[in-house]
């Protein structure tokens, strides 16, 4: 795939200094001076040493990724709610993971994605995660279609520059105003490798919500979170005493329609790293989500 620039300094640098600008990593300059790629200044071949004058165009061509054999391709479908050569992002179901591990080792979103990505014979076939979601919970998982793009999403994410919002339905009535936040730090439980619990010494955490709707047992909310601790949601809504619905883990309990923790990532918002677009993408309610809703409201 290649990617292409104008210099536009008039102070001469050399190329490896110009590409570090636009977030072209050491290891992927590497790849591309050793693993079959190039770099070119006004379509000739240079080195990345080369020094740059005002208007030359700088191209680097990356070599395509095989993808790891570790990372199964399967059959099972995929909802696609954007693509395009750079980024995939996908409504995830409910009961599967994101990624590999011992105890699921192929039926994951990133097996799916493989799968989806043989078939369509990419040249490209690395699985790049950039968000992930808990096995339970559905929404949108965003990919990267190849390492430079996973490199500059990355950088949106430490920079707090793409917005993660959920929608959940928590037990019982939350008081107070309609926007809060809930700032407390999460680490692991002391008898527990899975559960998180809000603790003193934990890593800092950071959840703003807003109420949507409030009901006789429960509160909609709509979530932006702005730091990613493994359960944060689950954990910081527990603490306060209003678990997600379905989420036995953490205290929540199940009913007729909710059998998993009520949590969907509605939306993802960031500027697209290469078309400098405004990125909004939706997602419409889970089925189980849109159900209970549904009763409510014929309840009310």
């Amino acid at each position: 795939m290649e990617f292409s620039w104008i210099y536009q300094e008039t102070e001469s640098h050399q190329v490896k200094q110009f590409l570090r600008t636009k977030g072209v990593s050491r290891g992927l300059l590497a790849k591309v001076k050793f693993q079959g790629g190039k770099i070119e200044v006004n379509g000739q071949i240079q080195n990345a040493i080369h020094y740059l004058a005002f208007g030359d165009q700088v191209t680097i061509t990356v070599p395509d990724e095989k993808g790891y054999e570790t990372t199964v391709p399967v059959e099972n479908p995929i909802e696609i709610v954007y693509e395009d050569q750079h980024l995939l992002i996908v409504n995830k179901p409910a009961g599967v993971v994101s990624i590999p591990s011992q105890l699921y080792p192929e039926q994951t979103m990133a097996n799916r994605v493989k799968g989806y990505y043989c078939r369509q014979n990419y040249a490209d076939q690395v699985v790049h995660i950039v968000t992930r979601l808990d096995r339970d919970t559905t929404g949108l998982m965003l990919f990267a279609k190849h390492g430079f793009a996973h490199a500059l999403m990355d950088v949106l994410l430490r920079e707090n520059r793409l917005t993660k919002r959920y929608v959940a339905l928590v037990t019982g009535s939350i008081s107070g105003s309609e926007h809060q936040k809930i700032e407390l730090p999460i680490g692991r439980t002391p008898d527990s490798i899975i559960t998180r619990m809000v603790k003193p010494e934990g890593k800092y955490a950071l959840t703003e919500f807003w109420i949507k709707n409030r009901f006789p047992l429960a509160t909609l909310v709509d979530i932006r979170l702005h730091t990613g601790r493994t359960h944060q949601i689950r954990v910081h809504f527990a603490h306060l005493g209003h678990p997600l619905i379905g989420d036995d883990l953490y205290g929540g309990s199940h009913n007729q329609w909710i059998k998993r923790q009520a949590l969907h990532c509605q939306e993802l918002e960031f500027v697209h790293p290469f078309t400098q677009e405004n990125m909004h993408i939706k997602a419409p309610y889970p089925t189980d989500i849109r159900q209970w809703l549904d009763a409510e409201k014929e309840l009310v």
